[in-house]
């Protein structure tokens, strides 16, 4: 699909060539990492290793799963949490370089295909009814890369000012890459690592949830100067939920807040793992 390819060149050039976290923008900010709560980490961790092609990597007593421009973290909880759908955080997506060969693998692994109308875009859908939305990009530079997190808030220009003015999104647009026969333009807020798209709230979920709770529990973003950061929220009106805290045997220091819609952030200090 051409026009989204040049809609996100920028963001491919960004995407690392080993799998990692990609450079920060003007403020110190990245994508982080995306925090699920999961009934069977062990189904997870093989959805997201073997189907998806993450890297299990240890950082101290954190187990993070490694894709270039993201983490995967996985918490057991008892019983189900609910699924995203219904919260205010309603799936995340990847880019593929070879959609082809993607597309034998994950049927060969019998992963429950959802496909749209674009044959170059599919949803997965993982345990704990997380849906990933993925489509192929042949300009990657990896095999596999994060592409964005999708909310579905009430107030979509609030929300986009919201994360231009806390964190230095850069506000913008993207092609809906399922709309082929009606093509739209999905509001967005374009991180380095991600881009956080909006999309207008569904008529069935008037009022999403916030995600504290649900299977995509929280989004993370790693910063250069946790401290600094902290202070330029508070500032503004932010406020920080609890002390900020070092998790042990590690440099990584980590602060929680919730967005006005619901949505619950970790910021984290130093998380790529030594």
């Amino acid at each position: 699909m051409r026009l989204l390819a040049l809609s996100c060149l920028a963001a491919l050039a960004a995407v690392p060539a080993a799998a990692q976290l990609v450079e920060t923008n003007q403020i110190g900010l990245r994508m982080g990492h995306v925090h699920l709560a999961v009934t069977d980490v062990d189904a997870h961790t093989r959805f997201w290793t073997t189907v998806m092609g993450g890297t299990l990597v240890a950082h101290g007593p954190l187990d993070l799963i490694q894709f270039p421009g993201v983490y995967i973290m996985l918490r057991q909880v008892a019983p189900a949490a609910p699924p995203p759908a219904g919260g205010i955080i309603n799936h995340i997506g990847f880019i593929v370089q070879d959609m082809a060969k993607a597309l034998e693998r994950w049927k060969a692994a019998r992963v429950e295909i959802e496909p749209t109308e674009n044959p170059n875009e599919v949803y997965l859908l993982a345990p704990d009814g997380i849906r990933v939305e993925v489509y192929g990009e042949p300009a990657l530079a990896t095999p596999i890369a994060m592409n964005h997190v999708h909310f579905y808030p009430a107030d979509i220009p609030a929300m986009q000012r919201w994360y231009v003015r806390m964190f230095g999104a850069n506000p913008g647009r993207r092609p809906c890459v399922a709309c082929v026969s009606k093509p739209r333009m999905i509001e967005t807020g374009d991180l380095p690592g991600a881009i956080l798209s909006f999309s207008p709230v569904q008529p069935a979920v008037p009022k999403p949830a916030p995600s504290k709770g649900r299977a995509i529990d929280h989004i993370g973003f790693d910063v250069q100067d946790l401290d600094g950061l902290i202070r330029s929220l508070e500032a503004k009106g932010v406020t920080i939920e609890a002390p900020v805290r070092q998790v042990p045997g590690t440099r990584v220091r980590i602060a929680f807040l919730t967005d006005p819609w619901g949505t619950y952030i970790e910021l984290t200090e130093a998380l790529t793992p030594p």
